[in-house]
């Protein structure tokens, strides 16, 4: 499905959309050091790696291609091979499966078979890879809508409930892909469904009725799942924070329990420049994804169920940006800040949209949200990675166990470390979220009553919160409460840390202990030097002998990732012992002499 941008208007996300955990403000204020150092410790206690750190990702792109039996919104086979070759299927994967386009080519059967086969062959790669598929089910096939057009809900709900069926029992039952169903993308938004909260229900009705009366006859778990909205918090009413009860995703537990439907998991959108998106505090004061776990335990649903952020990327309200572009090494470094907040915020899977970028579609929308750039003018193939595809590339050689107990008190510079079958892979980043003012005041938005949060409001709306900002108006003479001149006071201090930060490199030290023998250092990087097209090889590779205590000094610049792998050096073998050498006796004298 092509994404329009989903951000909600940038009013409504300075005073509503994401609250932060307010320990962000005891952090950035630390003093401030000339470097940072973290200890590498191969001896440290360690947890499995979770699913959320294997490159996942949205397998959309384009959103228009010449060939009609080639799946519409799936990107090119061009960089579906890259991605297979250089990282492979072994992680979660969403493909936008539109109802739609398929019953479009019924009166030309060859051609619909052609297309179901370029949907199939995709998800016999990741499921023979160990990988999951997420099918994103949506698109009202014509004449089953209650208007013309496959945004619209159905005007009969047992037919879809049919068509559906049939597409389960193919590809979970008779071919036994991998496959977990969600219920339509971004129903909360006009511009992806035309129809209210109970016509959406009733979709997932038929849906979660189907894969129930499958499982039951066939003994196969079939999971189903949603709702995809824009935001966790979103409604089809235009629900905020401050109301997170009125979600859809409250509104979807509750139908399932009263209506006995299977909710395998729950998945939302999060497009933002904040890694900490997450870590938000409700006016509960409790994190959006503590108060969904507490919803599911409410109603009788597993409270681990799996938490899905199904749609994900560097997004400003845009939907061209340089940072995805020209400048994706600040995209890039945006990636591992993002998924390791996601991992500490506990949430289970998380797809990164998309593959490629979206032209020439009828929807006549562009985005360049992929990780791979094309060329639409070009008759043949022509596109390139981006730099953040080199992110995904790292991320796929972390090791199997993470190494505990890093816990960066820095907020921009962190990693991700990890233990290997024969030695260790980390992920140093240094992002510096450039909207990071905007981020701070929503997440700790909570804080403020209903008459401080309309004078932040008016403030932001008069542009004199810029002005206060960069110091010009004069904060201690302004009349507002004491609690709100703190926070924007605090605001102040951690925009000027960020402004400094931007063009400054970060001297870290990376320090190695329990380490033993010889080691291949290898140093991998993503920054400012290439933004497409970058050779994924090393930019640094040397022996380490850990015969005595070592020290790595490294250079991070602003937007830049750093992965360090180090493996130990194979033993020489051993020479086998040369035999002694036996002088050579002389000849014998001929006899008679």
């Amino acid at each position: 499905m092509v994404k329009k941008n989903i951000l909600i208007p940038a009013l409504v996300m300075w005073c509503f959309i994401v609250i932060y955990d307010l320990a962000l403000s005891n952090n950035l204020f630390c003093q401030e050091t000339d470097g940072l150092e973290f200890t590498l410790d191969l001896n440290s206690p360690t947890v499995p790696l979770t699913s959320l750190f294997r490159p996942s990702i949205d397998l959309s792109g384009r959103g228009f291609h010449r060939e009609n039996t080639w799946p519409q919104g799936l990107a090119s086979p061009e960089a579906l091979d890259a991605w297979q070759k250089d990282i492979g299927f072994n992680g979660v994967f969403r493909v936008q499966y539109n109802l739609w386009e398929i019953e479009q080519l019924s009166k030309d059967p060859k051609a619909q078979e052609k297309l179901l086969i370029n949907h199939e062959n995709i998800f016999r790669k990741i499921t023979e890879a160990g990988g999951i598929i997420i099918l994103d089910i949506f698109g009202t096939p014509a004449g089953l809508g209650q208007t013309l057009d496959q945004k619209s809900p159905p005007w009969d709900f047992k037919a879809f409930k049919e068509l559906i069926k049939g597409h389960i029992r193919n590809l979970s039952c008779n071919k036994r892909y991998n496959v977990w169903y969600e219920v339509w993308s971004a129903p909360d938004l006009d511009d992806f469904f035309l129809g209210r909260k109970q016509e959406y229900f009733s979709l997932y009705r038929a849906v979660a009725e189907a894969a129930m009366e499958l499982s039951a006859e066939s003994k196969i778990y079939i999971p189903v799942g949603g709702p995809a909205v824009s935001w966790w918090f979103q409604n089809l009413d235009s629900n905020t924070i401050v109301n997170p009860e009125g979600s859809l995703i409250y509104e979807l537990i509750k139908f399932c329990y009263r209506s006995q439907l299977p909710l395998d998991f729950i998945s939302w959108h999060a497009y933002s420049t904040d890694p900490k998106t997450e870590k938000d505090t409700t006016v509960y004061k409790k994190s959006g994804i503590a108060l969904v776990r507490e919803w599911l335990s409410y109603f009788g649903f597993d409270k681990e169920t799996r938490l899905i952020i199904d749609e994900w990327n560097y997004d400003t309200n845009a939907n061209i940006l340089p940072e995805r572009d020209e400048r994706s090494y600040i995209a890039a470094s945006y990636v591992p800040a993002r998924i390791k907040n996601m991992y500490n915020a506990g949430i289970n899977y998380q797809l990164y949209f998309s593959l490629e970028d979206f032209q020439e579609n009828k929807e006549n929308v562009s985005r360049n949200t992929g990780i791979f750039s094309f060329d639409s003018r070009a008759s043949d193939y022509k596109g390139s990675p981006k730099s953040t595809y080199n992110v995904f590339r790292m991320l796929s050689k972390l090791g199997n166990n993470l190494l505990s107990g890093f816990k960066s008190s820095d907020d921009f510079v962190d990693l991700i470390a990890t233990k290997t079958q024969d030695g260790a892979a980390v992920l140093i980043y240094n992002y510096i979220d450039p909207e990071i003012v905007r981020s701070y005041l929503s997440r700790n938005i909570a804080a403020l009553n209903g008459a401080e949060r309309k004078t932040l409001l008016n403030l932001i709306s008069s542009g004199k919160l810029e002005k206060i900002m960069l110091r010009e108006l004069d904060l201690s003479k302004m009349r507002m409460s004491k609690r709100l001149k703190t926070l924007l006071k605090k605001a102040q201090e951690i925009k000027e840390r960020a402004v400094k930060l931007k063009s400054a490199a970060r001297n870290v030290n990376l320090a190695f202990k329990n380490f033993k023998g010889t080691y291949i250092y290898q140093r991998y990087a993503v920054d400012r030097s290439c933004s497409e097209n970058c050779a994924f090889s090393p930019a640094e590779e040397k022996e380490l002998d850990f015969s005595s205590p070592l020290k790595e000094a490294l250079k991070l610049e602003p937007y830049s990732v750093n992965m360090i792998i180090l493996t130990k050096k194979p033993a020489e073998p051993k020479k086998e012992a040369e035999a002694p050498v036996i002088p050579e006796q002389p000849a014998s004298p001929p006899a008679g002499k």
